[in-house]
Parts: structure tokens; C-alpha cells; sequence
């Protein structure tokens, strides 16, 4: 079997995504975007196309192109979207928006397909592996479940009243989620299933990780295992890797000179992704805790990455 190929893509305050040689550090390819900042990217899980999550708009690029044109506009967001993502197979796509909603677009179909209300700005939604569930952070505070069968919100909670949620996390198999804060807190809860198919959050956890605000939370994915991280990209410009078992601080990644804003583990979890306001991103090696390579060609601010180094997963 042939390896799998790295993509590596980050955006930037400069109206550009870039997309990069993982090993090298060389930028192959620039996309303009001037319509807009770019808050999120996310690779789709057959690593075809790359969803930049704009002001209102969410394009799709194809991975494989030289095109600068999207193949691909989601238009209904009317402010910043915060949040994209795909179901695992990638038959449809998942946004948050500053405009208060959370939507579900079917890649094969123009439109939106589903609308929800949070009532207030949302920073985060996560998928919950069992493709079933979207939880949603909000500005005010709230994290909501909102079930996909029922079409309904079948959960709420507040960790911290007034206080933005601005990144959430889900274990790969379910069974913790993580929510992190303006205030530098990450909340764990347990996930358990009730004796329907909602979702029940058993408060496990509460961490002080950081004094400025936390940007981005991520627990490591299933091939990580046995060993669980989370970690937490913050405006103090580090990033901490604490270990899910006791929630011990396990390694600080120093490097970056200004706010940390997004990472992303590769596939086995044994590197991590960052980009942060000192227009750099980099590579970790989480077994030292060493950047490895600097990604340097964006001008401002890069605020999002994206990687996909495992294999393609195609629907059936």
C-alpha cells in the first residue's frame, strides 16, 4: 500500500490559503481570497476538497486543482462563520455562525438543509462520533446538543454564565468532551448514554490551562492510543499538552511569539499542527515538544490550519 499523501493547508489575515510540503516546509500553492478573512478550514474526509469558512461564505477548493476558483458556495450564513466540518463519510457538511445559527448543507445539493437556532454568536460546533449529534458553543456561554434524528436541541448546559465557549472537543469514541473558554477554563465532562439516545454530560473535570484566553482545544485522535492528550492553543502564545488521564500538564510548546489560534494533530498523534498571529504555523513533535519546521509566506496573522495525513475514507 502507497503511502498516504499529507495535506497541509493554512489562512491568513492576508486573504490567502496556502497549501504546504508537511516535510519541506515549501508552499506549493496560493489561493487568493479577497472576499474575506478566512476563520476555519477542514478537509473533507476522501482529501478531494477544502472548505474555507469565510464572512458569510463557506468554498469549497479542490485539493487536487490549480484553480483558484471554488468549485463550490455555501451562501446562507449572513456573518462570520466560525465552524465547518464533515460527517465521516463525507456525504454532508456542518457550519457555525456568528449570525447565531448552526447549519447542515448536503455537499451533493445547493442549499441548506437544516437550520438551528443558539440564540447568541457560535464559536464552535464539534460532531459527535456517532454522527447523530452536533454540539454547539456559543458566545453567551451555552453548549447545546442538538440531536439530528429528533431535529431538536435535546441537551443545554452552561459551564460559566457570560463567558464565550470558544472551542470544543469530543474523544474520539465518544466518551469526553472538553469545552474551553475566554477565561483560559476547560471544562471536562463524561459523555453517557441515557437510556434513549441522548447524550447526558457527567461533570468531570475543571481546568485552569491558561491565564489569557484559550483559542482552540483538541483531544488526540484514536491511533494516539493508549496514550490521551488535550491540547489547548491559547493568547499567551503557547500551546500545552496535558494528559487526559488526571489532567496533568504533560509538555508546553514555546515558539510562537503571538497568539496561538488553531492546531491539529496528524493521524497518530505523534505530531501536532499551529498557527498563530506571528503569521507562522509549525510543526511539533509532541514525543520532545520541539517545533520541527517553520511554515513562513503568509504576511498577517495565520488563524487557521487544516491537516489530512490518513487514509481516505469515501462513503460506501
Amino acid at each position: 500500500m502507497t503511502q498516504p499523501s499529507v495535506i497541509l493547508a493554512t489562512a491568513s489575515y492576508d486573504h490567502t490559503i496556502r497549501f504546504w510540503e508537511a516535510k519541506s516546509g515549501r508552499c506549493y500553492r496560493t489561493i487568493q481570497y479577497p472576499e474575506s478573512q478566512v476563520n476555519r478550514l477542514e478537509i473533507t474526509p476522501d482529501k478531494r476538497y477544502l472548505a474555507a469558512a469565510g464572512n458569510p461564505h463557506i468554498r469549497l477548493f479542490d485539493v487536487n486543482s490549480t484553480s483558484p476558483q471554488p468549485v463550490m458556495s455555501y451562501d446562507s450564513h449572513t456573518n462570520n462563520v466560525m465552524a465547518v466540518g464533515f460527517q465521516c463519510d463525507g456525504k454532508w457538511m456542518y457550519s457555525g455562525s456568528e449570525d447565531g445559527t448552526v447549519k447542515i448543507w448536503d455537499l451533493r445539493a445547493p442549499g441548506c438543509q437544516r437550520e438551528y437556532e443558539s440564540r447568541a454568536a457560535v464559536n464552535t460546533v464539534v460532531l459527535h462520533p456517532n454522527q447523530t449529534e452536533l454540539i454547539s458553543g456559543d458566545q453567551n456561554g451555552n453548549i447545546r446538543v442538538w440531536d439530528l434524528t429528533a431535529n431538536s436541541c435535546s441537551c443545554e448546559l452552561v459551564p460559566e454564565v457570560d463567558t464565550a465557549v470558544r472551542s470544543l472537543t469530543v474523544m474520539w469514541d465518544g466518551s469526553l468532551v472538553v469545552a474551553a473558554n475566554n477565561k483560559g477554563t476547560c471544562y471536562v465532562w463524561r459523555l453517557l448514554r441515557g437510556t434513549q439516545t441522548m447524550t447526558n454530560f457527567e461533570p468531570l473535570h475543571k481546568l485552569q490551562a491558561h491565564d489569557g484566553y484559550i483559542l482552540k482545544c483538541l483531544l488526540s485522535p484514536e491511533f494516539c492510543e493508549p496514550q490521551r492528550y488535550l491540547a489547548t492553543a491559547s493568547s499567551d502564545s503557547t500551546v500545552k499538552i496535558w494528559n487526559v488521564d488526571g489532567f496533568t500538564l504533560e509538555k508546553t510548546l514555546v515558539g510562537h511569539q503571538r497568539w496561538v489560534w488553531d492546531c491539529v494533530f496528524s493521524v497518530d498523534g505523534a505530531y501536532l499542527i499551529t498557527a498563530s498571529s506571528d503569521t507562522t504555523a509549525r510543526l511539533w513533535s509532541m514525543s520532545t515538544g520541539e517545533d520541527i519546521r517553520v511554515y513562513q509566506g503568509h504576511h498577517k496573522a495565520t488563524v487557521c490550519c487544516a491537516l489530512h495525513d490518513g487514509a481516505e475514507t469515501t462513503a460506501a
